[in-house]
């Protein structure tokens, strides 16, 4: 699908600058009101806010291909429930404390990334309906919907306040702000057809895909346990913690899927017309 400028009134410059204003009073938000962070709050409504978004952005997606209503309903259920489900496994686990250090007799935590993350990532690129929704959804949505990367601001804040060490809060958050942050800009180029804009939306798939692992193996050695080889003096209880532990739970296997999905949206792309039709 060709992009339309005409339809792109900002640039990605403006979008970078709007990204970096809103992260940055989020943020700031939290370090003024040091209780708004303890609650918890603000990672259960970000959340929930890219919950929706994600089942919002799926029905219009789903708008864009030829089906009937009921055809329409039955793949935006089929993508919504099992999603929801695992949203809300993850959310049980975490509330009953079952990831802090000692809970279980094995980490559950690698299970709960690893797992549920393949078996996502080879349903979904096996679909054909799926390919349907990809083939006709605007690659530049996947990109931008990740703006919800800053909330990984939240290891920042936490490290300010003594709560993180920052062997792990500086890469993992630092990371996740600037993934955050490019987002926007991101997919407004690729939307608007710039020059350098695919390579550019490549490039910032694969820094994703880094900082989310580099955030994990920091994660498992900063942590209680038999990985731990950093932070002995002030090691990453958080990472367990109720509401915090979402991210590494559910948060980041299901952002690997949603980088599976854009470099498979990219790439397919760049094929012959003939091929991606077969």
């Amino acid at each position: 699908m060709a992009p339309n400028n005409k339809t792109i009134a900002i640039s990605p410059i403006g979008a970078f600058a709007g990204s970096a204003v809103a992260a940055g009073i989020w943020l700031a938000a939290l370090i003024a009101i040091p209780e708004l962070q303890r609650s918890g709050w603000s990672v259960i409504v970000a959340r929930v806010v890219v919950h929706l978004v994600l089942l919002s952005g799926t029905w219009a997606g789903l708008s864009r291909i030829s089906l009937t209503a009921s055809e329409r309903i039955a793949t935006w259920l089929a993508l919504a429930i099992p999603l929801t489900l695992w949203h809300g496994a993850a959310w049980a686990i975490v509330a009953d404390g079952l990831l802090r250090p000692g809970a279980t007799p094995i980490p559950l935590l690698p299970a709960m990334v690893i797992v549920p993350t393949a078996i996502a990532i080879t349903l979904v690129l096996r679909s054909r309906r799926i390919g349907m929704l990809l083939d006709a959804m605007p690659a530049h949505w996947l990109i931008g919907v990740q703006f919800y990367r800053v909330i990984g601001g939240v290891f920042l804040v936490n490290w300010l306040a003594g709560a993180t060490p920052g062997a792990f809060a500086l890469p993992a958050g630092i990371g996740d702000v600037i993934t955050g942050l490019m987002a926007l800009p991101t997919a407004v180029a690729l939307a608007s057809g710039r020059p350098g804009s695919f390579r550019a939306a490549l490039l910032w798939n694969f820094f994703g895909i880094a900082d989310l692992i580099v955030a994990l193996v920091l994660g498992a050695l900063t942590a209680p346990g038999p990985l731990q080889h950093l932070a002995f003096d002030h090691p990453n209880l958080t990472i367990g913690t109720y509401p915090t532990a979402i991210i590494p739970a559910f948060t980041v296997p299901s952002t690997f899927v949603l980088h599976a999905l854009s470099l498979r949206q990219l790439l397919r792309r760049t094929q012959p017309a003939a091929t991606v039709a077969a």
